[in-house]
C-alpha cells in the first residue's frame, strides 16, 4: 500500500503533504529531523491518510493536494476540527 499523508507542526502550525510506503516509518523521520522538507519544524501531529494500492494514484493525489489549492481547501474544510488551531 502507498500512502498519502497530510502532518502539522504542533510549534508552527504549518502543514505537510506527502507519500510513502510506510506511514509509521515516514512519521518517525520527520519527528527525528531525518526530512530536509520539514527538519527543525516538528514535532509532527498525523493530521489525516489515504491509502491506495497503487503508487502512481498515490503520487498523483499528492501532486493535486500540494499544487492544486481547491484540492487541500476541500480536505480542510471536510475535517476542519482535526488541523491546530492557528
Amino acid at each position: 500500500m502507498y500512502y498519502v499523508y497530510v502532518i502539522q507542526s504542533k510549534n508552527t502550525r504549518e502543514i505537510y503533504i506527502g507519500y510513502t510506503i510506510d506511514l509509521k516509518r515516514r512519521l518517525k523521520q520527520h519527528n527525528d529531523n531525518l526530512s530536509f522538507s520539514t527538519k527543525n519544524r516538528g514535532p509532527w501531529l498525523l493530521i489525516y491518510y489515504e491509502a491506495y494500492r497503487s503508487r502512481k494514484d498515490a503520487k498523483l493525489r499528492e501532486d493535486r493536494l500540494k499544487h492544486y489549492g481547491r484540492a487541500l481547501a476541500q480536505l480542510k474544510r471536510r475535517f476542519i476540527n482535526s488541523f491546530l488551531e492557528v
